[in-house]
């Protein structure tokens, strides 16, 4: 049987072992799919040590950055975004490879596109860690100009949420929530954004997926303005990473 899993902590969220498992089983493929919650970056090679027979895996928060000195190479679009979601094992001549990819790109301008209109031509990326270089990459291959935002300024392309003022609001069309707030059990949160700017003209994507329904989602309809959750991103990177993985 072949095993699949996932790398994270914590992963009481995770939706890719119960898709997983439940594809495996319409599909009867021989094969499942687990949880590795692991604590460090440093229990990695314990991992795939005691789990000869893993074929890939998947990374979520947060490691999808720190996992990359731990593979043997890394494909183009994933250098260059600087982050990993899916892993695949390689046994070449009896030597196992690992090598990464990232097909968040994948399942996020997939999931967007469609819902781009002319006037959205600059995004605001809330959150600077791993998923939110994956969403920069897609939107910049859209054609989007892109401005992180965050709790702290890291450089000219970052500024704080105490920076948005109404002209950028005004001026940023676009806005992907890639931080963890607002994720189910707190429901109650929500990113500290102007929401009494938003228009029905703006856009705004969250990745989270639980709540269907988050508040910076609710608080974005309030004012008129298009919003959509992760979920179909979600299954988009999935089959992403089950073709990277059969490929």
């Amino acid at each position: 049987m072949k095993k699949f899993g996932l790398i994270g902590y914590p992963l009481g969220h995770s939706f890719s072992k119960n898709f997983f498992n439940e594809k495996f089983a319409s599909e009867n493929i021989d094969a499942q799919y687990v949880n590795f919650e692991i604590p460090a970056i440093e229990d990695f090679p314990k991992v795939v040590a005691m789990n000869p027979d893993l074929c890939g895996l998947n990374v979520t928060i947060p490691y999808k950055e720190k996992v990359i000195s731990y593979l043997d190479r890394v494909d183009t679009v994933a250098a260059e975004i600087g982050a990993v979601n899916v892993i695949k094992f390689e046994r070449i001549k009896g030597k196992l490879k690992l090598a990464g990819y990232n097909s968040d790109v994948i399942g996020f301008t997939r999931s967007i596109e469609s819902l781009l209109e002319p006037h959205h031509k600059k995004a605001l990326i809330l959150g600077t860690g791993g998923s939110s270089k994956a969403i920069n990459y897609g939107l910049k291959q859209l054609g989007l100009e892109t401005l992180f935002v965050s709790r702290n300024r890291h450089n000219n392309q970052t500024i704080t949420y105490e920076e948005l003022t109404p002209e950028i609001m005004d001026e940023y069309k676009v806005i992907v929530n890639c931080t963890p707030v607002g994720m189910y059990p707190q429901a109650d949160q929500c990113p500290n954004i102007p929401y009494e700017c938003l228009t029905p003209r703006h856009l705004l994507y969250d990745l989270l997926y639980n709540p269907d329904t988050t508040l910076f989602m609710k608080k974005g309809s309030d004012q008129g303005a298009v919003v959509k959750n992760g979920l179909e991103m979600l299954l988009l990177q999935a089959f992403g990473s089950w073709e990277i993985w059969n490929q």
